[in-house]
């Protein structure tokens, strides 16, 4: 019992102390302007503009923390804060989200089997859970397997997602140094806030990849009692 406690604990703590980590860096360095004085919005339609991705567009989204690209749409969504701040953190999560638009530009081949398997993933995240437990309370092993098939969909688009969000940070960090977005003293900052967002991602994966494991062991245990 206390190793199932214990299991329990670690799923659910690992990615809520990634999560502290990067609103604990976000909001440190939200409060730091950049001495450029660039707001996010300008720092992602500079970036966007030299990679000649004048069609993307840059939208103001409400929410904390809730920006993204739409490669459906070609937008970069900013958070408010980030949309009109003038902060480095800031600066770096816009230029993240360009890096994004970039990788769409180009093919980034990690971004497309992420796309691809989207709805794949969805349909596992919504429906495996349902199939396991009625694979555990009818002793349907079969039923089980199906379940941890479909979860394996959304552990892939876990491990997939973490070559594309580091790349995209990488490209970000290139882009603010080399066009004098973000000066040479404020460069470790920046990358203090992306590091703490690409934490998430890890601890996500993390996670996936344990429970994934778990119920594999369980299905073995399943066959053995067959």
């Amino acid at each position: 019992m206390g190793g199932i406690l214990f299991y329990f604990l670690l799923i659910a703590l690992v990615p809520l102390w990634a999560q502290m980590r990067v609103k604990s860096a976000y909001q440190k360095y939200s409060k730091v302007a950049s001495s450029n004085g660039y707001t996010g919005a300008e720092v992602a339609r500079r970036i966007l503009d030299q990679n000649g991705l004048y069609h993307v567009k840059v939208l103001e989204t409400r929410g904390m923390l809730s920006d993204h690209y739409n490669p459906m749409s070609k937008t970069v969504h900013l958070s408010s804060n980030n949309y009109h701040g003038h902060s480095i953190a800031g600066a770096a999560i816009a230029a993240h989200e360009v890096g994004h638009a970039i990788q769409d530009k180009e093919n980034y081949s990690f971004l497309k089997i992420r796309h691809a398997i989207i709805p794949v993933a969805n349909i596992g995240s919504n429906f495996a859970w349902i199939l396991l437990l009625i694979g555990i309370f009818t002793q349907l092993s079969g039923m089980f397997l199906l379940g941890i098939i479909l979860m394996s969909a959304g552990v892939i688009f876990q491990l997939v997602t973490l070559p594309v969000e580091f790349n995209a940070s990488s490209r970000a960090m290139d882009q603010v140094v080399s066009l004098g977005i973000i000066r040479n003293n404020e460069e470790r900052q920046a990358k203090k806030v992306l590091n703490a967002a690409a934490l998430t991602y890890v601890a996500a994966a993390a996670v996936a990849i344990i429970e994934l494991l778990r119920l594999i062991l369980i299905y073995t245990g399943m066959q053995r009692n067959d």
